[in-house]
């Protein structure tokens, strides 16, 4: 990777409102609904990974 080459995935925000509080019962972040696994692996997944987690927090947030 070139010095100004972007990171895989670095054009893709994380959901994070720094609301940082796992739900035990849900086990997902009480913020953003993302697994620990998830958020883990935020930082080196590409692009497609990204918005593949993204589609599936509407419906974590409806099941709150």
């Amino acid at each position: 990777m070139t010095e100004n080459a972007a990171a895989p995935g670095a054009d893709v925000g994380s959901p994070c409102i720094n609301v940082c509080k796992m739900n035990p019962e849900t086990e997902l972040c009480e913020g953003c609904f993302r697994t620990l696994d998830e958020i883990a692996a935020w930082s080196g997944m590409s692009s497609e990974e990204k918005r593949v987690v993204l589609t599936r927090l509407p419906a974590r947030r409806m099941h709150r």
